[in-house]
């Protein structure tokens, strides 16, 4: 299958991935909130065309996240087993505080 040519091709990358364990992988692969995330910026940016300087579409991005961010309800349902093996593997790094 494809799939099996293109893992091949990058098996550098795509091995980091199962260092992680199932809980952890699966909150990777099944959540795409960054995807979605940066799917809406650029739908403001692309409704919005051109800017006449940095500081307004720094200004236009920063709204935008603020309205995104207002929609946000709660985590995945995964998010909590994920966290605990996150906290166990990163130790320091990764607190279970919310």
């Amino acid at each position: 299958p494809p799939i099996v040519a293109s893992w091949r091709r990058k098996w550098e990358q795509v091995i980091p991935f199962f260092a992680f364990s199932p809980e952890v992988r699966k909150i990777i692969y099944t959540t795409n909130a960054i995807e979605s995330l940066h799917s809406q910026v650029r739908k403001t940016i692309r409704n919005k065309g051109h800017f006449p300087s940095d500081d307004a579409a720094t200004k236009l991005i920063y709204l935008a996240l603020r309205q995104i961010e207002a929609k946000w309800k709660r985590p995945p349902k995964e998010w909590h087993a994920a966290k605990s093996q996150l906290a166990i593997q990163f130790g320091e790094r990764f607190t279970l505080e919310d």
